[in-house]
């Protein structure tokens, strides 16, 4: 039986996600405005000419900092 589905962790909560989402996918699924965020993945910052490809293994932390501009 092939696993499908990866347990990861994004902002400390359990997501399940398809083996084949990018971090990309992953990021439009969740609804995130890609030009204005910061995204580390098992604590590194992730370029975002990586986000396409940046894939998951179970377990991985996901971290996602929203930028907010202001004066």
């Amino acid at each position: 039986m092939n696993k499908k589905y990866n347990r990861i962790f994004v902002n400390g909560e359990a997501f399940n996600c398809s083996v084949l989402m990018s971090l990309k996918d992953l990021l439009i699924y969740l609804e995130f405005e890609l030009n204005s965020i910061i995204v580390e993945h098992n604590y590194l910052i992730i370029r975002y000419d990586e986000f396409d490809t940046t894939f998951f293994k179970s377990g991985d932390k996901i971290e996602i900092i929203t930028i907010v501009g202001g004066g």
